[in-house]
């Protein structure tokens, strides 16, 4: 049985790539680079930043300090919440409220701005916590973050799972030890997420209810 879901954030919860591929643009521009492909702006959706733009772009040092501090400051100033939340989310996780589940958002989006567009989106009731990193990490290490959760509050490996759209997500659930639903309605690559080892798969949000039910 399941008591512990740990949710991811972005492409789970939330679309919001159009808040982060912007923004990535705008950053990118600032450098003279443009008219890149969707496809790879969208690769910044998942792991952070640093580890985005030293991958995509081979920023490094000073340079990534500055692109990332571009992209922070067109994403905070007008962007972050240029989001959608998908649908059935909601009436999942008052579900799983109403079930007594603890409902964590595990997240390498940095704790200043997760806390903040889940209170702007009206979603800080239905979580318990937040679990994310702050500004000067610069890891995407979702593992240490899933670990963090397990230790602060005491939770059960056995009882817990970890729900995300990306393979940092998988990855970092089986790392700690724990179970996973990788859902492929995010910006993850589907045949690697069915490759990926997770326990469970999910195309929707439904397929995220029925997986839950189906362990109660």
């Amino acid at each position: 049985m399941y008591k512990n879901i740990m949710f991811d954030l972005d492409g789970t919860v939330t679309d919001s790539g159009r808040a982060i591929t912007s923004s990535v643009e705008y950053a990118l521009e600032q450098f003279g680079i443009t008219n890149q492909p969707k496809e790879k702006l969208e690769t910044f959706i998942g792991p952070s930043l640093y580890d985005s733009f030293e991958r995509e772009y081979q920023f490094h040092g000073e340079d990534c300090d500055k692109v990332v501090a571009l992209y922070r400051y067109i994403y905070e100033k007008e962007r972050m919440y240029d989001v959608d939340i998908y649908d059935g989310i909601i009436a999942l996780l008052q579900n799983l409220k109403a079930q007594n589940k603890t409902v964590l958002l595990v997240t390498s989006k940095p704790l200043k701005f997760s806390k903040m567009i889940i209170e702007k989106i009206g979603m800080s009731d239905l979580f318990d916590a937040i679990i994310a990193p702050e500004l000067t990490d610069h890891s995407s290490d979702k593992k240490r973050l899933i670990e963090k959760a397990v230790n602060e509050y005491g939770l059960d490996k056995n009882e817990c799972i970890m729900i995300g759209d990306t393979k940092y997500d998988i990855e970092g659930a089986l790392g700690a030890g724990v179970d996973s639903i990788a859902v492929t309605y995010g910006y993850g690559n589907t045949e690697s997420l069915r490759e990926s080892g997770a326990t469970f798969i999910a195309d929707s949000v439904k397929d995220i209810s029925d997986i839950l039910s189906s362990q109660s």
